[in-house]
């Protein structure tokens, strides 16, 4: 009686009791010998009322390991969904975002110039030069470019030796792409007031990028001083270098290069995170929905498949040039594996994400919507276009050409494009 007495006092099984209005048996006494009356008849008797609550205490107590096991296995379910997720995501990584520019409805079409690119190299290459000296021709360098010393100083010498005004863009190349933006506008307009020259521009990675952002974001104050634009091996459609660095779950949380590229670029030179940051897959999307290049602008984008062949794993690109003070005038080249190291990612994401790319930018990436594109079959890396190689070969073009031909190539696009708009109907 008084196990049944103990179960019976538990506020569980008061309540539960009050809820299925189960009422205690009527007792009476009858007598001063405290007898049970007839009532005791009942459902709840004094013989079955031990049965009733080991019953009701039997099932209270399993309810709640059952409540808890659900909660538990809710949990179990989340935490597996999450992992799950993220093993997509390191699985997947940018195979998503890559391209989104040629997929994206609302972009206008690319058109092929690779042919008419060829012809004007040659034409160059036999040494007839098609532009003019009415112009300025500013150099836009890309990240990390204010620590290599010879970055586009061969173009702008053999520019210079053409009689041409040439200026290559002294910005911060690791700030972001809307301050580099602010800063080529100040230098489109200064130019442009001190000698009334238009300026064309080429922009090399993510040069290429702030100097579009500059004529997209400033085209109503740019457009009678800017000529048209020239965009080589620009991410213009996002980096999936930068994007699996920085993306959740990618090889920046497992290999701490996330953390490595936060000492290098903020500690050690001084820069800004969010230059690599704005050339992700999410911030490009997020600043081509409010700002894109005007449709009236002349615009060339070029990009360059590396080669990853095992002869490009040993290539070195000569970066600087040190002088040797007690043998002057000799000099001496210093050479890093540029050339090896693009090589080695452009394998990576060969391999990875079935794309062709220069080591950084893939292919398809490069191409900006409405421009000319230029897709050359000579296997050039991402760093070509600003360092020579030690393997470069005599017979094709160098790339100083290479620049002049596509800046040619823009001028024939702005001098089409005018013609088209003279054609128009009032």
């Amino acid at each position: 009686m008084d196990k049944v007495t103990s179960r019976f006092d538990r506020p569980e099984i008061m309540a539960l009791a009050s809820d299925q209005e189960i009422k205690e048996p009527l007792l009476s006494n009858s007598g001063q010998d405290g007898s049970l009356s007839a009532a005791c008849a009942s459902p709840l008797d004094s013989a079955n009322a031990p049965v009733v609550l080991d019953e009701i205490a039997r099932n209270l107590e399993g309810n709640r390991p059952h409540v808890q096991s659900d909660q538990t296995r809710q949990k179990r379910i989340s935490l597996f969904q999450g992992l799950v997720e993220r093993v997509r995501r390191t699985v997947r990584g940018s195979a998503d975002d890559i391209g989104w520019l040629q997929r994206a409805p609302d972009m206008p079409p690319v058109e092929d110039g690779t042919d008419r690119f060829t012809n004007i190299l040659e034409i160059i290459r036999h040494d007839v030069h098609m532009l003019p000296d009415s112009m300025v021709y500013l150099l836009v360098p890309g990240l990390f470019s204010n620590h290599g010393p010879l970055y586009f100083t061969n173009t702008k010498a053999t520019f210079l030796k053409m009689g041409l005004t040439c200026h290559i863009a002294k910005i911060h190349s690791e700030a972001s792409v809307e301050k580099n933006a602010r800063e080529i506008k100040e230098y489109i307009e200064e130019f442009h007031w001190g000698s009334k020259k238009r300026v064309f521009l080429l922009g090399h990675s993510k040069g290429g990028i702030d100097a579009a952002a500059a004529l997209s974001m400033y085209w109503p104050e740019l457009r009678d001083k800017v000529a048209g634009l020239a965009l080589a091996q620009s991410p213009y459609g996002g980096s999936p270098i930068a994007s699996d660095i920085l993306r959740e779950g990618q090889i920046g949380d497992y290999f701490n290069v996330r953390k490595i590229m936060e000492i290098l670029i903020g500690k050690l030179i001084k820069g800004d995170m969010q230059s690599l940051e704005d050339l992700t897959y999410t911030k490009r999307k997020e600043f081509l929905k409010n700002h894109q290049l005007p449709k009236e602008l002349p615009v060339v984008s070029f990009h360059t498949e590396a080669n990853i062949s095992p002869a490009a794993l040993a290539t070195l690109s000569r970066v600087a040039q040190a002088e040797l003070p007690r043998f002057a005038p000799i000099s001496m080249p210093v050479v890093m594996p540029l050339g090896a190291t693009l090589a080695a990612t452009a394998q990576v994401l060969q391999s990875r994400y079935g794309e062709k790319s220069d080591g950084l930018v893939t292919c398809r990436d490069a191409e900006v919507p409405g421009s000319v594109v230029v897709r050359p079959k000579r296997k050039l890396d991402h760093a070509w276009m600003v360092y020579s190689s030690n393997k470069d070969d005599p017979l094709e073009a160098d790339a100083s050409q290479v620049c002049e031909a596509l800046l040619t190539l823009v001028m024939e696009v702005g001098l089409r494009k005018n013609h088209l708009c003279s054609l128009r109907p009032e």
